[in-house]
């Protein structure tokens, strides 16, 4: 049997010994008698399991303890309305840094609430860099400074972690957070979609300062308050179970293997890998600047786009799934996250050079 590697930009690839202790415990979670799935979330069995995942979580990314970690549902897109209903505190303005279609969407969100500076934007490039930070126009009156440090759809990505001074720096991180070490103590606040890089879709892990918590925008809705979710244990409502449980385990197989430090080293190999197979070309082509360049989003063109349909039927066939680009940009887009193994990113550069071969 061939075997299949799944590029999927999200839900995307889980790892493999995840899966199989999920497989073992899907019935019977440690001699308990119930699945997961069944569990009271206030009962015993799931509260050992949230709260491992989040010590677990905390020791990943070295969260200081002045930060909450919050376990919520509404995906990223839900925080688009969460961070300016809880971080405005009394303010009317906020500085949004514009990389690509997701940094639009959270504008636009938050256009609903206050008034949006776009510092900077990376539009007139068609988002194939970062703007340099000596360019961007922060507001002095602004309540937070927001970036996408890496844009999904677009494959631009931040090296380096942007100076917001005495703001709180607010980050969507739904496709890079667990990529590398990061210093957590740098933001107010960071979120992330966990369909990426750390579970199932239908999870969303929120790391915020507790002093910024507590002044909710007037009408805002009781479950989309911070505070609240903080207080309670992130259980203001029944969360999703299963999905915090399959995190858990998914930050237990990363400290297995040496943490945060160790997959980055495996990640860079993996994009540098696919990188130089496109750059080393004339038949493939990378639209982002090297500099700006994702290590876990990897876009890219065929010199003939009528080639495409059959670039994507002979990768299928070959056990690359899930290669075709966002509706909104074309092209081919190959998602290595985490879990994505080395072996996987081999298959694809070795199916493009005889794609190349037999089609160039």
């Amino acid at each position: 049997m061939t075997d299949v590697y799944n590029f999927s930009a999200g839900p995307a690839v889980l790892p493999g010994p995840v899966l199989e202790q999920a497989q073992r415990e899907l019935r019977d979670w440690q001699g308990s008698g119930m699945s997961v799935m069944e569990m009271s979330h206030r009962g015993s069995h799931f509260m050992s399991i949230a709260q491992q995942a989040e010590s677990d979580l905390r020791a990943l990314l070295s969260i200081p303890d002045d930060y909450r970690v919050l376990f919520l549902q509404g995906g990223a897109t839900s925080q688009f309305a969460m961070v300016p209903m809880n971080l405005l505190r009394g303010k009317g303005r906020t500085d949004y840094i514009n990389t690509g279609a997701w940094s639009k969407k959270a504008i636009a969100e938050a256009g609903r609430y206050c008034t949006v500076n776009v510092a900077a934007s990376a539009e007139a490039s068609n988002f194939s860099d970062i703007p340099a930070r000596e360019a961007w126009q922060l507001d002095d009156a602004a309540a937070y400074v927001h970036y996408t440090p890496n844009e999904t759809i677009g494959g631009v990505e931040f090296s380096w972690i942007p100076d917001a001074g005495d703001v709180p720096l607010v980050a969507d991180m739904s496709s890079t957070i667990l990529s590398r070490p990061l210093d957590v103590s740098r933001y107010g606040l960071i979120y992330a979609g966990a369909q990426k890089n750390i579970g199932p879709a239908g999870l969303t892990v929120v790391i915020v300062r507790d002093e910024l918590l507590g002044e909710v925008l007037e009408g805002a809705p009781s479950m989309y308050n911070y505070r609240l979710h903080a207080d309670a244990g992130s259980m203001l409502n029944t969360p999703p179970t299963y999905g915090w449980y399959l995190a858990g385990l998914v930050f237990r197989w990363l400290g297995d293997l040496g943490g945060l430090q160790a997959i980055e080293t495996i990640n860079r190999r993996k994009a540098a890998m696919l990188y130089e197979a496109i750059d080393g070309s004339d038949f493939y082509h990378s639209p982002v600047r090297q500099d700006c360049r994702s290590l876990m989003n990897v876009p890219f063109t065929l010199a003939d786009s009528s080639l495409d349909g059959d670039f994507l039927a002979s990768a299928g066939e070959a056990g690359l799934l899930n290669l075709k680009g966002h509706r909104s940009v074309g092209g081919m887009r190959a998602s290595i996250y985490n879990a994505m193994p080395e072996a996987g990113v081999t298959a694809l550069v070795s199916f493009m050079q005889e794609f190349e071969r037999s089609h160039g």
